[in-house]
């Protein structure tokens, strides 16, 4: 039965991969979802948006099978994160296939947000190197409600870009598999590098030039997982919250740095816009490719430090994280130099 665990990430990669085929194959029909340009995107003609699809029939079916054939893959735990998914991969798709209003999809992702609460995966801790502090907690389901919310908008947020979603999916995820590995816990590590399969699976289609997209069904259902499997690894005292959001960050610091500056500016939150940094860069005169490489090397830095901080010394974590905020506020200071070089 072991090997049948070892080869669940196999099974996820290559199940996803040949669905993403699939889908781009019966796309070229005229069948399926397809993603208009618009103010906020960086491509010219419409591209199939199904590809989540495949991330999350490559992550779980493989998942699925093992625990038919007996295999102990699906902790408790993930009956909240299980339930929460299929509601937020259900109004993604409604929202795919025909728009949905702004306050519905809220309303359903704070009910997701809710199950996770309900099944006790809650931020009830304010942890830092060094420091545990308890949260009362209304305070602690305040808390959970916002981040559940923010990491699966802002993941949506920062899927503008072809290999963008699915490569901070592969780094973070496996960040997260790795934690877990070094911890003991089969389960979260095949959970978590299933997930990771699976987007590496999805971006045989999608690296540039992408002929297929995440879609919402595939960027909101990552960024739940993503506040799942964060929220679940703390609860196991596998690695602290601070240690995922490292590992997430490339998303994270770059969502809520571009949502406090338009909210600074009195900018309508709700339009499209391009003001991520990603986007700033293509805009003035990066290639879609650089872009994109130089955003792995970020993502493949910050996974690597995610993975080591737990076994550092409290002085070299703060170190570490120090350094990591100095860095992102120096690579937003370059971002700024790129777009004034690019307008002189």
């Amino acid at each position: 039965m072991s090997l049948t665990l070892a080869l669940i990430p196999l099974a996820a990669l290559l199940l996803s991969a040949a669905i993403t085929r699939w889908l781009m194959t019966r796309a070229a029909t005229g069948w399926g979802i397809f993603d208009q340009p618009n103010a906020r995107s960086l491509h010219d003609s419409p591209i199939p948006r199904t590809g989540g699809v495949a991330v999350l029939c490559g992550g779980s079916v493989p998942l699925l099978v093992a625990q038919l054939l007996g295999a102990d893959a699906i902790a408790p735990e993930l009956l909240g994160i299980g339930a929460a998914l299929v509601l937020v991969a259900g109004i993604s798709l409604l929202d795919d296939v025909r728009q949905v209003s702004p306050v519905v999809r809220l309303l359903a992702h704070g009910s997701a947000a809710g199950l996770l609460i309900f099944k006790g995966l809650n931020w009830s801790t304010l942890e830092l190197p060094g420091l545990t502090l308890a949260l009362p907690s209304l305070l602690a389901s305040g808390l959970t409600l916002l981040y559940v919310m923010w990491m699966i908008n802002l993941y949506n947020f920062m899927d503008g870009l072809d290999g963008f979603a699915g490569g901070m999916a592969v780094s973070g995820f496996t960040a997260l598999a790795l934690l877990g590995g070094i911890s003991g816990d089969l389960v979260f590590t095949l959970i978590a590098g299933s997930i990771a399969a699976a987007a590496l699976g999805f971006l045989t289609g999608n690296f540039p030039p992408a002929r297929i997209f995440l879609g919402d069904i595939g960027a909101a259902s990552l960024g739940l997982l993503a506040a799942g499997l964060s929220l679940w690894g703390k609860q196991r005292g596998l690695f602290p919250l601070w240690a995922a959001w490292l590992a997430f960050s490339p998303f994270i610091v770059d969502a809520t740095w571009t949502l406090l500056h338009r909210l600074r500016r009195g900018e309508r939150l709700w339009e499209a816009h391009r003001s991520h940094h990603y986007q700033r860069l293509v805009l003035a005169g990066w290639s879609r490719l650089t872009t994109l490489l130089h955003s792995y090397a970020l993502m493949l830095a910050t996974a690597s430090s995610a993975v080591i901080a737990p076994q550092l010394s409290i002085s070299a974590q703060w170190l570490l994280l120090t350094a990591w905020a100095v860095i992102y506020i120096l690579l937003h200071w370059r971002v700024a130099l790129v777009e004034q070089s690019a307008a002189q």
